[in-house]
């Protein structure tokens, strides 16, 4: 449970942005889809390492 302290003076508006900002820190959004279906651990550290090797080869394609 997200809990956002508000300040006397403080604006609504001031009080939302604080919460997108812990709400997408928590994040909730990501953690839900990947709820949404299961990965096999196997198939999850494959996909980890296609995606390394594919950052450095960007990498040394940028230097």
């Amino acid at each position: 449970m997200i809990i956002v302290d508000v300040r006397d003076n403080e604006s609504i508006e001031r009080a939302l942005k604080k919460y997108k900002i812990k709400y997408n820190r928590a994040g909730i959004m990501r953690e839900l889809r990947n709820r949404q279906q299961y990965t096999k651990p196997s198939v999850r550290r494959r996909n980890e390492k296609l995606k390394a090797i594919y950052r450095q080869q960007k990498q040394v394609e940028i230097e």
